[in-house]
């Protein structure tokens, strides 16, 4: 039930949401006292900004609500994913380049994990500069998991 009110949420989220230039990252349910969903929002082009989620987020509580998605009370959480969860759409690496980055990737030995600089988006594959000018290609299809890494300069 919850895996179907999820792609519900989703199918009325997205028209709402492109309409801010932006695209579904990912949408939880979470249960307890009080029903709460977040829908984790990015965009290729720029930032997301608070402006705009708030746009979704009034938006996209009428239509959940013309709708019936929910029996009782809900919150609705618009957000950006932020750095402490992982790219989970091949649209926020390009947003990324540049940036340090930390992939978890399967091999036919196992899993293996390389930290570098995102440095190109190529077909099916990403690069990763090493410290000492060394590169890998990872195929998308290989990646379990990237996260960026916050770099603090002076």
């Amino acid at each position: 039930m919850l895996k179907d009110q999820i792609n519900i949420i989703k199918k009325l989220a997205e028209p709402i949401v492109q309409q801010e230039d932006m695209f579904i990252v990912d949408v939880e349910i979470k249960g307890g006292n009080e029903t709460v969903v977040w829908i984790f929002v990015d965009s290729e082009h720029g930032d997301v900004s608070v402006d705009s989620c708030t746009r979704i987020s009034s938006e996209l509580d009428f239509v959940l609500d013309a709708h019936e998605v929910f029996s009782t009370g809900y919150r609705l959480n618009i957000s950006s994913p932020g750095l402490s969860r992982p790219l989970s759409d091949r649209r926020q690496y390009v947003k990324n380049l540049g940036r340090k980055a930390r992939v978890k990737f399967k091999e036919p030995e196992g899993y293996r994990k390389l930290e570098g600089i995102l440095s190109d988006i190529s077909g099916d594959e990403i690069k990763i500069e090493m410290d000492k000018g060394d590169h890998t290609f990872i195929d998308f299809n290989k990646i379990v998991e990237t996260k960026i890494i916050p770099t603090f300069s002076r």
